[in-house]
This record gives structure tokens, sequence and C-alpha cells, in this order.
């Protein structure tokens, strides 16, 4: 499989490799052969994508949003779920329940990509743009035609590869498209903007983080309308499995990311 990303773009291999090597150990946490077989494709070596902070992060923040997103299409199973910056996240098949929309979102090297890896599947869409345009939201307008439910987004790895000027973009999008819906994005913490080149795994491509906070309140200011929620630090589900993550739980309580939910 030919593979040509941009700098950022390059990052999606990062939570591939996680959870194909996740899958593959005999207490596996997350399983996704979805995963592998893309890694084993590639020919991608995932040694520098696959470091233990970066592994247990991901694992983390994999686990709390598939919790959560489970919980929404249980109380909603006719939910239109808009997967931003889709990479190659295979978080449909752990979540579906038969009823519910899915739209992957992604630049247009990601979705070449991602097309040539995932075969077309029913109520599952694959769109190439950029989402700080308005091109792709009507067809998730259209097919939120007849749905009672809120549209639900998800913006997993993305936000710290963008300003805040180009988040708050981001978010006039969304506000200005769709009357209602719920944002779920990961957030981390403005320290890791200056110390991004000492990053596990980030370091390692040529992605550098633009932007941070120290609390989801400070995405919430930037459009009118937007309220934040909650937030969850990925330390919560961290510490569950490792004693140095506990320790830097401990240790670090606000530096690890965390998800932030936002209504309209």
């Amino acid at each position: 499989m030919d593979i040509t990303l941009g700098d950022v773009q390059t990052t999606a291999l990062i939570p591939l490799a996680i959870k194909a090597n996740e899958t593959k150990r005999s207490n596996a946490r997350v399983k996704d052969r979805k995963a592998t077989e893309i890694i084993e494709k590639l020919g991608v070596d995932t040694e520098p994508y696959d470091k233990f902070m970066s592994h247990e992060g991901v694992i983390a923040r994999t686990i709390m949003l598939d919790r959560q997103l489970r919980n929404i299409i249980k109380e909603n199973p006719d939910t239109v779920v808009v997967n931003i910056a889709a990479g190659f996240d295979n978080r449909f098949e752990r979540v579906d329940n038969g009823q519910i929309l899915w739209f992957d979102i992604d630049l247009p090297d990601v979705i070449a990509v991602r097309k040539k890896a995932f075969e077309e599947r029913e109520r599952v869409q694959m769109i190439a743009g950029n989402v700080l345009q308005d091109g792709w939201c009507a067809v998730v307008k259209k097919a939120l035609a007849g749905r009672r439910s809120r549209p639900v987004f998800l913006a997993e790895g993305l936000f710290m590869y963008l300003t805040m000027d180009e988040i708050q973009k981001f978010l006039s999008v969304l506000k200005s498209n769709f009357a209602e819906g719920v944002l779920i994005a990961e957030q981390n913490d403005i320290i890791l903007v200056k110390q991004g080149k000492h990053h596990d795994t980030v370091r390692n491509t040529a992605a550098t983080f633009k932007s941070g906070t120290k609390s989801g309140h400070e995405i919430e200011e930037l459009v009118d309308g937007i309220r934040l929620v909650d937030e969850h630090s990925f330390n919560e589900e961290m510490k569950k499995y490792s004693v140095r993550a506990k320790i830097f739980a401990f240790l670090f309580p606000s530096l690890n990311d965390r998800w932030a939910t936002f209504e309209w």
C-alpha cells in the first residue's frame, strides 16, 4: 500500500501503531484488527511511534471516548457521528449499534490512503475536506434530516496541531452550519506546546504542537453559544494500569491530555 502524508497527517501513524501493537497483546485493552492489518500492509516500523507514555495515553483516550460514545448512542440510537481528522481510526466498528450514521473526515491525502485501507461500509462515508471550511457540512446536514438526536463531532488528536485562531474558525464552522450539536475534543496542556520537541512520539514526526489550554473554558470562550459540559484527564484511565502512570498522574495531575465535551 502506497502512503504519502503531510507532516501533521503523519501523526495518524502514532495511534495506528499503538492500537496495532496493543491488539497483539494477550490482555489487550483495545482490539483493533484493522490497525494490525494496515500496519502490516504499510510495512511501517512501529518503534518510533509507540513509546510507553504515548501508548498508555492513546489507549486511555480510546477507552474513555469509546465509553462516552457508547453511552450517547445508547440514549440516542439514531445518532449521527462526525469523526473529524479521522486518520486511520476504526471506532465505528467498536461502537456501532446498527442504526447510527458515521462520517470520517480528513484532508485529501489521508482520505486517499484511508480508502485503500477501508472498504466501503453501510452507514459510513469518508469525506475529503478541510474542516476549517464548510464544504463538508452539506453532506452531514442532509444525513441529519429525519433524525431526532443532535450530531456528535469528535476531534481526537486535532486541536494541538491548530492555532487558537484556527480552533475558533473550526468552532464557527460548526456553530454556523449546525443548529445544535455535541463536540468531544481532545485538549492538551499549554506547557506541551513548548515541550513538544521532547514528546516521546511526536518528536519522531515533522509535526509541531501549535496550541494548548489549561481548561476547556478557554475553548468555550472562543465562540458565543459554545458551552463546556465536562472535562476529564487521561490520567483518570491511565493510572488504572501501571505504577508508572499512577506516579505520573500524582506528580503531574494537570499535564496530561484531556477529553472536553462541549455543546450548543
